[in-house]
């Protein structure tokens, strides 16, 4: 027993030791047991994994560097093309834009007599002639004066006829027997102071009949001289004094009613430009008074542009030089609206358009001018108020100073 009890564990140790041996003799004895996984396999199926871990970690920190790397090198590319983008835009001179405006003549138009507005015969943005009715008022005060006017003309009329075709027959006839009346009595008393004075010569009167015959002679004298010449101004008519004075008198009266007419003209307001309506300020009904702002025209004809410019580029806009504006209120995405003017006037602005200096190593006091352009086409879509865009290339400016 003792000897295969020792079988027995020798023959176990065999087992647990040799693999071939358990494997055999499970072939012969034929008996299922489950499958024997192989402990060098387990061990390097582990293993693998774990490597591929560290590989893949490899790789990723291989791509991050890389990328890191290409990062600085776009980084550094970057900063040498800004370098010398900048170093370009530096070689290059800047070009300098000036904003100005567009300005039309504008005429306001008024009432000369107050009124009440009957009817407004425009509209805004209508195009009017030299001469067009714009505005109907009824003014009763007008044609009253014209109607008083027109009275005192017949008036004055009249009086200067009077003067120029002097009295009439009758009244010369009149005048005429008046004379003759006065004459008869002249000779009468005349011949009664005659008798008169030789009766007192010889005593038989007394002095005081005589000097009473006496007045009366001399009275019927100084009567008979002012009938006469009574008769010789019938007879001659007016003076030409008088002629004058009625005549001036017609003249003045006339000047009134001409003022009158003038006035109720006047009420009817007429373009005195051709050009277009810009504003309407009334409405029709409404009582204005004189010299109150109706409507406003705009003559499209007269344009021209304000531009504020410093000295340092006021060569370039020299009396009678031109230049090229654009407008933005005319352009479209795909075609600017350009526009060539020339320049007429110029003139400097107050001192508060004036640049200073802050410091003496800063320069000189810089003035701005104002120009005014006119373009050498008008268009009459362009209206006041719009900007127009100047640009300058400071190049031409420098070449220009040398």
């Amino acid at each position: 027993m003792t000897e295969s009890t020792n079988e027995s564990d020798d023959s176990r140790k065999l087992d647990d030791s040799d693999p071939s041996t358990e494997s055999s003799n499970t072939d012969n004895e034929q008996v299922p047991i489950e499958p024997v996984v192989d402990v060098t396999d387990i061990g390097q199926e582990q293993t693998v994994p774990s490597y591929k871990r560290d590989s893949a970690k490899t790789d990723k920190s291989a791509m991050i560097k890389k990328a890191i790397l290409a990062l600085l090198v776009l980084i550094i590319l970057g900063a040498i093309a800004y370098g010398l983008y900048k170093s370009n835009q530096h070689n290059e001179p800047e070009i300098i834009t000036l904003q100005g405006q567009m300005q039309m003549q504008q005429t306001s138009i008024a009432a000369k007599v107050p009124g009440r507005i009957a009817k407004i015969m425009v509209t805004e943005g209508d195009a009017v002639t030299v001469g067009q009715q714009l505005i109907e008022m009824d003014s009763p005060e007008i044609n009253a004066k014209i109607n008083q006017a027109r009275a005192g003309k017949q008036m004055a009329q009249s009086q200067l006829d009077k003067a120029e075709n002097g009295a009439r027959p009758q009244e010369i006839a009149q005048a005429k027997a008046a004379w003759q009346a006065n004459k008869a009595a002249s000779d009468l008393a005349e011949n009664t102071y005659q008798r008169v004075n030789r009766l007192y010569e010889e005593g038989l009167m007394a002095r005081q009949k005589r000097d009473e015959a006496y007045a009366q002679y001399l009275a019927t004298q100084d009567q008979t001289e002012a009938a006469r010449l009574q008769y010789e101004l019938a007879m001659e008519g007016a003076r030409s004094e008088d002629k004058s004075a009625a005549t001036a008198q017609v003249a003045q009266v006339d000047a009134q009613l001409e003022e009158a007419l003038v006035a109720k003209e006047e009420a009817n307001l007429k373009s005195p430009i051709a050009g277009v309506v810009d504003t309407v300020i009334v409405n029709a009904g409404e009582v204005i008074g004189q010299g109150v702002p109706l409507l406003t025209l705009v003559n499209t004809n007269e344009q021209w542009v304000v531009l504020n410019v410093t000295e340092t580029y006021l060569n370039q806009f020299a009396i009678g030089q031109r230049f090229t504006g654009t407008i933005p209120a005319l352009s479209s995405p795909e075609k600017p609206y350009t526009k060539q003017f020339t320049v007429y006037a110029t003139s400097t602005l107050s001192d508060f358009a004036t640049w200073r200096p802050t410091n003496n190593d800063d320069g000189f006091d810089v003035r701005t001018f104002e120009v005014k352009a006119r373009p050498t086409a008008p268009d009459r879509r362009i209206r006041s108020g719009m900007s127009v865009v100047v640009r300058i290339n400071p190049a031409l400016v420098n070449q220009t100073q040398e």
